[in-house]
């Protein structure tokens, strides 16, 4: 007989808030507690749905203190939700360290589909999505020449996340990395009113968008080498 779950991992819109699942409110409802990664952002989103169960911050800033604690109280019976500020957790959002005692100390868990950003940027790129790498944010300082170095013979699709105060030297480091031509997509504020997704190559992009401010988070799709030119 399978056990009750007793944490559930439950993905929460990136910007529409009507893009949540049916399943992810009532699991909302239902358990003891709910985990966020910003209780302030997320109370708008439970407040929308008529969710009122207890809620408790747990964000990359606390995890590592507050982990202890939360399976303790997840082995002696609660049942608990974690959900980030937009997206599923774990994808470059807090998530893996709890996931990852919960299953050293046999708790069960589930993961419920939903929203997520790089899908619907990866599909509107028009780029290979056969097979792809997902690569998240890249390091800020340490670490990221060389990753960037490392990346320009990757031959699959490239998914990358970036913040608005960023974008505009990351997109110039890609089209220095992997070439002027090589093809891309920017998609940002996606599924919310001024959702925009533009395609071209680098060099198209960065003329572009040049050292104009941008809002929103920001999904970066690269072509992989020798895929398009």
């Amino acid at each position: 007989m399978r056990p009750a779950t007793q944490l559930y991992l439950v993905p929460t819109p990136i910007g529409n808030l009507s893009d949540i699942t049916y399943r992810a409110v009532a699991v909302l409802k239902q358990v003891d507690c709910i985990l966020a990664e910003d209780t302030r952002t997320s109370k708008k989103l439970l407040r929308h749905w008529e969710i009122d169960r207890p809620l408790q911050s747990f964000h990359s800033f606390n995890e590592h203190q507050k982990l202890a604690g939360l399976i303790a109280r997840l082995k002696n019976g609660e049942t608990m939700a974690l959900i980030t500020d937009a997206g599923t957790p774990g994808i470059s959002d807090p998530g893996f360290l709890l996931v990852r005692e919960c299953l050293e100390h046999d708790i069960s868990l589930e993961c419920l589909p939903g929203a997520t950003a790089f899908v619907p940027a990866l599909i509107k790129s028009g780029l290979p999505a056969d097979r792809f790498v997902f690569e998240g944010f890249l390091p800020l300082k340490k670490g990221r020449k060389t990753r960037l170095e490392n990346l320009a013979s990757e031959t699959r699709t490239m998914i990358f996340y970036e913040s608005p105060h960023r974008f505009s030297k990351t997109l110039s480091q890609f089209q220095e990395t992997f070439g002027p031509t090589r093809q891309a997509s920017v998609s940002r504020e996606l599924t919310k009113m001024y959702e925009e997704t533009i395609n071209g190559t680098l060099s198209e992009l960065v003329d572009h968008f040049g050292d104009r401010k941008v809002k929103g988070e920001i999904v970066v799709v690269v072509a992989g080498k020798g895929r398009f030119k």
